[in-house]
């Protein structure tokens, strides 16, 4: 038997098959059209199970979702407005009454971490803080290999976190970085993205450069704030922009020695994902087969 393990993202909809050996055998992609809102997004999930459960003996079904999810209840109890009409749809209730399948989702950012604590660069670590740069930055802390949820399934929104020059992810994500790029050299936002920051700024770009090393400033800072409180052993970055590792991890590193005390800093290790693009399908599916052995 095999999972579909689907990936419900503001542009795109992963998904494919998961082995018991935790091996993707399939994989695929498809826009999400989040303008259409909740009830499409749900449609759209329910007509993969279909096209799936015609060729396939699914054991059943394992979502990793956008928004803040309520994974006992398996629904999305908010959503921004990138989503319209997302917050309240029931992914478990329907698709198990409908399809006769059990259905687990769980919040992106989480399963995204615990695919790279269970397999990827966190494997192995007893405390793990997974940090995802992107449009915003998502966080997730997984202890022991289970997900910390918090009072109320809202731990980890650190993007939130209020720093001296702004919120966290207004500062220090890939969009405070081309948004920073941009006003200094009078261009529209549209001519920019992570990836031409940096390869400008391999190119001797000063403005990029120094763009990037406010960046890293403004990460370092988020990140001490978080390791101050949780004390995580490692910390794995995600997201686009982190795949520039070679040039980001010695500027952070050295920040990150400046802005924690040693005693923290020296047994804090900095970790980049592993697992890419597969990162939510993989932590969906690690939090379903653990449902499972629950029941």
């Amino acid at each position: 038997m095999v999972t579909l393990a689907i990936d419900i993202g503001g542009t795109a909809v992963k998904y494919g098959l998961i082995d018991d050996t935790g091996s993707i055998i399939e994989r695929h992609e498809t826009p999400t059209e989040a303008h259409l809102g909740g009830p499409h997004i749900l449609e759209l999930v329910c007509s993969l199970v279909v096209s799936f459960k015609e060729k396939a003996e699914l054991k059943g079904v394992a979502i990793s979702s956008a928004g803040m999810v309520d994974p006992v209840k398996g629904e999305i109890f908010y959503a921004g407005p990138q989503i319209p009409n997302y917050a309240g749809t029931q992914f478990k209730k329907v698709i198990e009454e409908r399809f006769n399948l059990p259905c687990e989702i769980e919040n992106d950012v989480n399963c995204a971490g615990l695919a790279e604590s269970i397999s990827g660069a966190g494997k192995g670590s007893s405390l793990s803080l997974c940090l995802t740069i992107g449009t915003g930055i998502g966080g997730c802390l997984i202890q022991g290999g289970q997900i910390f949820h918090g009072s109320s399934y809202s731990a980890c929104e650190v993007g939130y976190i209020p720093l001296p020059n702004g919120a966290f992810q207004d500062i220090a994500s890939t969009t405070a970085l081309v948004k920073t790029v941009a006003e200094a050299t009078g261009d529209d936002v549209s001519d920019w993205n992570g990836r031409r920051v940096f390869t400008e700024a391999r190119s001797g770009n000063d403005i990029c450069r120094s763009a990037i090393s406010q960046l890293v400033k403004n990460l370092a800072l988020g990140i001490a704030s978080i390791c101050y409180v949780v004390n995580p052993e490692v910390v794995i970055l995600g997201g686009g922009i982190m795949a520039q590792e070679d040039y980001l991890r010695p500027e952070l590193e050295a920040m990150l020695k400046e802005v924690l005390v040693s005693s923290i800093a020296e047994k804090t290790r900095l970790a980049f994902a592993r697992h890419q693009n597969d990162a939510g399908m993989l932590g969906a599916y690690y939090h379903f087969m653990s449902k499972l052995e629950e029941k």
